[in-house]
């Protein structure tokens, strides 16, 4: 299939979820489906990666891969020698808009060697994101909301489950919030242990981080930054496709590599019917 009649495809599925998300009045009973598997626990149906300088679609040194039951991110030293700013994430092939979504992760290893130092114990899966078959070549991240994971050091305090965003803003606390990263009032997690986030998404509404069962982070109304200049003016360029409309109402999910391993034992997401007009 090409490039362009996937990304028509793509933009008719999201359009309709999106249709639905603005159509419908916040508030209200909202239904519960059930919990639905995104990674199969065997291979990587169903997702394609998009790694900086390579091809939607390249999975430059097997850098994504599935061993043991487990989804991994791994650099084997033949292949990166050096990390060379190759920032990857492997993205879902389908596009969501009201849901929670459930991670299990956990950190290994040694960090790639070049990686940048804000890049150790670092990742995130990236919410309400561009479709990457539009993304430039050399383009490090794609325009989208990233839920960041930080894993801790032996000593000091560092909070997961935090808010970046590339090519995008947020509103908080009733304010346009612009500042790129946002720490959560997570614990810190250390050494190679499983954590489990979960991330609750409802359209352009609100979008709450979750650890343990508590919120450690809120907010709301993610959009496009028509300011940006992480990207190059490509966000830009993605809001005059969108005819000027900065909300947000849904978008890809993708998993990131950042140059440490990082490994996901489940990827799994519960889809939220719009409110109905009962309470």
């Amino acid at each position: 299939m090409s490039v362009v009649s996937r990304s028509r495809r793509w933009g008719l599925r999201l359009s309709a979820a999106c249709g639905l998300v603005l159509a419908v009045a916040s508030g209200g009973v909202r239904a519960e489906q059930p919990w639905r598997q995104l990674f199969n626990g065997r291979d990587l149906t169903g997702w394609t990666p998009k790694i900086r300088g390579e091809k939607y679609g390249d999975n430059y040194g097997d850098t994504f891969r599935v061993e043991g039951g487990v989804l991994k991110v791994v650099y084997d030293p033949e292949k990166y020698p050096e990390f060379d700013e190759k920032f990857g994430h492997l993205f879902y092939e389908e596009p969501f808009s009201r849901y929670r979504l459930r991670i299990e992760y956990r950190f290994t290893g040694e960090q790639c060697a070049g990686g940048p130092d804000w890049a150790l114990r670092n990742s995130g899966v990236m919410i309400h994101g561009e479709d990457p078959a539009g993304m430039p070549l050399d383009q490090s991240f794609p325009a989208s909301i990233e839920v960041q994971f930080l894993g801790g050091a032996a000593t000091g305090e560092r909070a997961t489950a935090n808010l970046c965003t590339p090519g995008t803003n947020v509103v908080k606390d009733g304010k346009l919030f612009t500042p790129h990263c946002t720490n959560s009032t997570s614990k810190t997690y250390r050494g190679d242990q499983w954590v489990t986030v979960e991330i609750e998404v409802d359209g352009n509404a609100k979008v709450r981080h979750v650890i343990e069962g508590e919120t450690v982070l809120e907010y709301e109304q993610p959009q496009l930054d028509d300011k940006d200049e992480m990207l190059e003016g490509h966000a830009q360029e993605l809001l005059a496709a969108r005819g000027g409309e900065k909300r947000l109402a849904g978008g890809t999910i993708a998993l990131q590599s950042e140059s440490h391993p990082i490994e996901f034992r489940k990827v799994e997401i519960q889809l939220l019917d719009p409110p109905s007009d009962s309470e």
